[in-house]
């Protein structure tokens, strides 16, 4: 029952956002036990306490975007929008282009991208956000990092990744930075 009820939910999860869901369904299939351990894990991914929505996903896109050039950077995007995220923000954060972004965003981008980049400046970004939203802020932000970054790899890990494409915006193709040259 409880499967069924699963896959039911995957399957109106994949209408929903034009979302290939076959790599969970064939989690489920194959491997119920482990499915149902990492379904929480879509839960984990809203966590939210004390940061702005836009942030949350500007460090959700970027986690993404570091682990995929394709449909789960895109459904990231997607739930952005529905979730009322401003276009301009998320197409700022898609391009890399911190000039065009409001200041919780570039904070939440910062320290998103210095974490994936693994960069020598990753602890003052941290402590930028610790003093702009607390400790609270700083598990908020790695939350959405990194659950970003989890279903891609999980994707490509059981050899589901394999579609490349151009992240649209509202119908709006964006150029698509990976990283500041």
């Amino acid at each position: 029952m409880r499967s069924w009820f699963a896959r039911c939910l995957l399957r109106r999860y994949s209408k929903h956002y034009s979302y290939d869901t076959s790599y969970l369904e064939m989690l489920l299939d194959e491997s119920p036990a482990a499915f149902f351990k990492f379904a929480p894990l879509m839960k984990a991914s809203r966590h939210r306490e004390v940061i702005p929505i836009e942030a949350s996903f500007a460090a959700g896109i970027t986690g993404t975007k570091a682990e995929d050039c394709g449909p789960c950077a895109q459904l990231v995007v997607d739930m952005a929008l529905e979730a009322g995220v401003p276009k301009d923000q998320i197409e700022a954060v898609v391009r890399r282009d911190v000039r065009a972004m409001s200041d919780d965003v570039v904070l939440a981008f910062r320290f998103a991208d210095a974490i994936v980049r693994r960069s020598a400046d990753e602890d003052e970004h941290r402590d930028a956000i610790r003093a702009h939203w607390g400790q609270k802020g700083v598990i908020d932000l790695t939350f959405a990092l990194q659950m970003g970054r989890m279903f891609p790899m999980m994707k490509a890990a059981l050899g589901y990744a394999k579609e490349c494409r151009r992240i649209s915006v509202d119908g709006k193709q964006i150029d698509v930075v990976k990283q500041a040259a």
